[in-house]
């Protein structure tokens, strides 16, 4: 291990030390966790902004949050941040034998099979595992959708449970056919609108259908659904910000103007792009 990262683990441990920081000392796994999934989101984007130097920063910061979470669980008796490091270097290796064993190469595509087929056998064993430990107790059959985080964002994690249930078969043949889902999707949320004055729980529900629907058609055209909406997301912030601007250099206060208007603005922004 490297001076610098023992001089991190022995900083974290100080902090959490009697005499150490107020705030740090009464940090636990639950209060940890939104900060740890904030830094990750502060390196996806330093990454899409190219900025290597703040890059460099959120690393850190994230590597931080890796420090603090093992060395809560330190104190708790349950591992270190050795046995972190160690359990990913096991986990890696095992999950490439093409390049650990004797397999012989694999492209890209053969290799996210064998991955996907490891972790299957890591998800079976240890749920043998949990059994053996408390043979009594009540143990559902681990089936395709097991291990997909509830925490992840709604979107991300409709793309994996659907990709989930696609590997073991429930899934359309073509795209096609889940483009027809999703324009199903849309008549029902029309006709559940149709038939209420207010978003009722009808609405919510067929909006959910809808964009669960939209995130299975992005997988089955092999796009991340994540990545196509955070992209979608800055292309409407630019364009918005140009119409603004737009607006602004002919002396017109954009708010005040007529919906028509705006959306003549919009062509003029997205012909100028």
């Amino acid at each position: 291990m490297t001076a610098r990262l023992l001089e991190l683990l022995s900083i974290m441990e100080r902090l959490r030390a009697p005499g150490g920081c107020p705030w740090d000392r009464q940090q636990t796994f639950a209060s940890i966790a939104p900060y740890t999934i904030e830094e990750a989101y502060e390196v996806a984007d330093a990454i899409a902004r190219g900025d290597a130097a703040h890059l460099k920063d959120e690393l850190g910061d994230l590597l931080f949050q890796v420090v603090f979470l093992a060395q809560i669980a330190r104190e708790a008796g349950e591992f270190d941040f050795e046995a972190v490091a160690a359990a990913i270097c096991d986990k890696l290796v095992r999950r490439h034998p093409h390049v650990f064993g004797d397999g012989k190469p694999l492209t890209v595509a053969e290799q996210g099979a064998v991955w996907e087929e490891v972790k299957a056998r890591e998800r079976s064993a240890a749920a043998t595992d949990q059994i053996s430990a408390d043979p009594a107790g009540d143990h559902p059959a681990a089936g395709a959708l097991e291990g997909v985080p509830q925490a992840l964002p709604a979107l991300m994690r409709a793309y994996k449970l659907s990709k989930r249930a696609a590997r073991v078969g429930f899934d359309f043949e073509h795209a096609a056919e889940t483009a027809d889902k999703v324009a199903e999707e849309l008549a029902e949320v029309r006709e559940a609108a149709a038939a209420s004055a207010v978003p009722s729980k009808e609405i919510v529900e067929e909006i959910g259908d809808l964009l669960f629907a939209a995130a299975n058609l992005a997988r089955k055209l092999e796009v991340d659904a994540e990545a196509a909406l955070r992209a979608a997301n800055s292309k409407f912030e630019r364009r918005f910000r140009a119409m603004e601007a737009l607006a602004r250099e002919r002396g017109e206060h954009f708010a005040g103007l007529s919906l028509a208007a705006q959306e003549k603005l919009w062509l003029e922004v997205k012909r100028a792009e």
